[in-house]
């Protein structure tokens, strides 16, 4: 392993060339930027990040597409659309294999979310208050999403690290949520978990990374290869480990932000 000294130099140097307003521009993130109110906010960042895999201007086409079908205001949208008329223009959405039946459960769930559990933030929280650790927040978040009766095929789309899973999307979509500084990429608007307790993204580029600096030795990317490398990163700096997110991800791409997820 390199000197760690060296790495954190490295890699701060790289959070503060990738950790910019830029970034917004060719990135998923650019979805919830659109919008002001935190509801807004919070669901179309979770819809976002859901389909946050494949080409990026895919995912962000998508994404859009997404929004352009719940009128552009997803939170009025789930409360007070009618799910006979106005969801049945989902049926043909596609992502990948995320097809309109994925897609119609997604927003029955998160509809629920919000009627019978005040929001994502307080499922997330909840989960959070049990262990203090963002697994026991994804597990139980992931408990509730399928509280709603479905298709055994659509769990596939959410992750599950009770069975391993990095869970790189949902991470993502928790640095979002939780994390802020003095960049403005992140939106910082969850309060209720902390941004020291937040885990890496992990995916094939910052795996990549992680290894090549000797931060990460698992071969695998799954959930103790996030444990293992979000150790090492809050050994430089505990407060905030996942702003290394940016510096381990821009460096996987060289510095070209138009990669694949």
């Amino acid at each position: 392993m390199q000197n760690l000294q060296i790495i954190k130099n490295q890699l701060d140097k790289y959070v503060e060339k990738f950790n910019t307003l830029e970034f917004i521009d060719s990135d998923p993130i650019q979805i919830p930027h659109r919008f002001s109110m935190k509801e807004d906010i919070e669901i179309s960042g979770f819809l976002a990040a859901t389909i946050a895999w494949g080409q990026r201007k895919s995912i962000i086409k998508n994404a859009l597409r997404l929004m352009d079908l719940m009128d552009n205001s997803p939170y009025d949208f789930l409360l007070n659309s009618n799910e006979n008329i106005d969801w049945q223009r989902f049926t043909n959405f596609v992502h990948r294999t995320f097809n309109g039946e994925d897609c119609l459960f997604f927003i029955k769930s998160l509809k629920n979310i919000y009627l019978k559990h005040n929001g994502l933030e307080e499922v997330f929280a909840l989960g959070f208050e049990k262990t203090k650790t963002i697994y026991d927040s994804l597990k139980f978040f992931r408990s509730v999403f399928l509280e709603v009766p479905h298709n055994q095929r659509v769990e596939k789309h959410l992750s599950d690290v009770s069975g391993g899973s990095a869970a790189k999307r949902l991470n993502m979509f928790l640095r979002w949520m939780v994390r802020s500084d003095c960049a403005g990429v992140d939106f910082g608007i969850w309060k209720k978990i902390p941004k020291s307790a937040l885990m890496l993204p992990l995916d094939v580029h910052s795996g990549n990374v992680g290894r090549a600096f000797g931060l990460l030795t698992r071969k695998q990317n799954d959930w103790k290869a996030v444990e293992e490398i979000t150790k090492v990163l809050r050994s430089f700096d505990s407060a905030d480990p996942i702003k290394y997110d940016f510096a381990l991800f821009g460096a996987g791409v060289f510095g070209e932000i138009n990669e694949k997820y």
